[in-house]
């Protein structure tokens, strides 16, 4: 397992690299990606912010409950923080199974997790030179995170 939380770009297909090195045991190898959209042309930037020791602890949580739900070979999850350009990458979960719909089901699990209650803030920046608002989970992103309640 490994968790990061950092303010640099990451490599993903390196990552997924690194988390099959020398292994003929994995058949799935399930990587998302997310990126800071332009919001229709308005954004310059997304901010976010967290809690240094505090985000790693709970993302980490997260992944090792993912490991209990599925039958992980292994699993990074890589979030960044700081000013953040559309286009760019923010977010990256990667897994790893003998089979396709552990490794699927185990990505979901944590994105749903990071997208709604993973520590962190996001405030826009919009190219007019404004600031917006802190941005709040969607409703549709929290009916998601609840489907995987034990």
């Amino acid at each position: 397992m490994a968790v990061r939380v950092q303010s640099e770009p990451f490599d993903a297909a390196a990552e997924a690299r690194a988390l099959t090195a020398g292994r003929a045991d994995v058949g799935a190898v399930v990587t998302f990606v997310g990126l800071c959209r332009d919001e229709g042309g308005t954004l310059a930037a997304l901010e976010l912010e967290h809690y240094p020791g505090m985000a790693e602890e709970e993302i980490s949580r997260v992944v090792a409950e993912a490991q209990a739900r599925w039958p992980l070979m292994g699993a990074t999850a890589i979030h960044r923080y700081g000013k953040i350009a559309p286009g760019e990458d923010i977010v990256l979960v990667v897994t790893a199974s003998a089979h396709r719909v552990a490794a699927f089901a185990a990505a979901e699990f944590l994105m749903d997790y990071l997208k709604t209650r993973a520590p962190f803030w996001k405030k826009e920046h919009r190219k007019d030179g404004t600031s917006g608002d802190w941005v709040a989970a969607k409703d549709a992103d929290d009916a998601a995170a609840d489907r995987w309640k034990a």
